[in-house]
């Protein structure tokens, strides 16, 4: 999965001449972080909340911390540009803030709760095994022990939001880390959450980015498409750079966040064959993520002899991250 060049506009990191408008950082802003997705799993009633019904998470409209939502989706629609989403890829991609093992970050992420995510306030470890769990009993076979480590290490991109110059992190404000994903580069789509806050980013005065194709050609595949810069690009460059993770377990790390196509069906007229394919598999991994959220969880510990050797399977060294 490949983004290829685009016009004059960027190089293999993302590479611009001009500016952009992400200059500002909120370094006085909570790193607190959590994700989200669609779809119930009834194989594992340990992880899954059993007094919320489906139909209550991703309450946009009135949830117990709707207020804090709706001003994260505001920041993120208003300054989440294809300027933006180049600048923060040439910073972040060059993979030279820290190298540690993955089973470290994770107990390191354990600062970060999502201001994006109106269904929990659990901290990162208890989502990451939540998630590993729900996969584990969705698909138990051995043969699928990458998608049980892809549950785990999801939002390992999170740390993006952590501000601690020893691990080469600088506290990207948390609308430049977390929330739902979208292609840049082309016209916003309604199947976006929030969509109205779109009314005020510059990319939909730029007549070169706010047509129905932008600079992307039809069908040309996602692998073509430059997303909105966050923890789920920052992980899959990651793992597709550093990693044995298959192919189906890259795009669960780049579109798990992509709701407006796994959920919504948005942005089609982008997919090649290829993507409709592998989106029955961003799909299943969106009940494991989703719906997994409760308030009961093991600890790392308890599951650590699971899966520190699977991480080191799929990640044979320390991550550059």
């Amino acid at each position: 999965m490949e983004e290829k060049n685009h016009h004059h506009h960027s190089n293999k990191h993302g590479e611009h001449s001009n500016g952009g408008t992400c200059k500002a950082k909120d370094k006085d802003s909570d790193c607190t972080t959590t994700t989200t997705t669609n779809d119930t799993n009834d194989t594992n009633d340990l992880t899954i909340d059993p007094e919320k019904k489906t139909q209550d998470f991703r309450n946009y409209n009135n949830s117990r911390r709707q207020e804090t939502v709706n001003n994260f989706y505001k920041e993120l629609r208003t300054k989440m540009t294809f300027e933006c989403t180049m600048e923060k890829r040439e910073e972040h991609l060059q993979f030279n803030k820290c190298v540690m093992t993955p089973w470290d970050m994770l107990h390191y992420l354990d600062q970060v709760v999502d201001d994006s995510d109106p269904d929990t306030s659990l901290t990162q470890i208890q989502h990451a095994i939540q998630t590993g769990e729900a996969a584990r009993a969705l698909y138990p076979g051995p043969e699928y022990d990458w998608f049980h480590v892809t549950g785990l290490i999801h939002d390992l991109g999170k740390i993006l939001a952590v501000n601690d110059k020893s691990k080469g992190l600088t506290g990207e404000p948390q609308w430049c880390v977390v929330g739902d994903t979208f292609p840049v580069g082309c016209q916003f789509n309604e199947t976006n959450i929030f969509y109205e806050y779109f009314e005020n980013n510059p990319d939909t005065k730029n007549k070169t980015y706010n047509t129905f194709y932008g600079v992307y050609e039809p069908k040309c595949g996602l692998n073509n498409v430059f997303m909105s810069w966050g923890h789920d690009e920052y992980m899959y460059q990651i793992a597709k750079a550093q990693s044995k993770l298959p192919e189906e377990a890259l795009y669960m790390l780049r579109y798990h966040s992509f709701y407006p196509w796994h959920n919504k069906h948005g942005y089609m007229h982008l997919c090649s064959d290829r993507d409709l394919e592998q989106l029955k598999w961003v799909k299943t991994f969106q009940k494991c993520d989703l719906y997994s959220k409760s308030h009961e969880c093991p600890t790392l510990e308890d599951v650590a002899d699971y899966y520190k050797p699977l991480l080191d399977k799929y990640f044979p060294n320390p991550i550059r991250w």
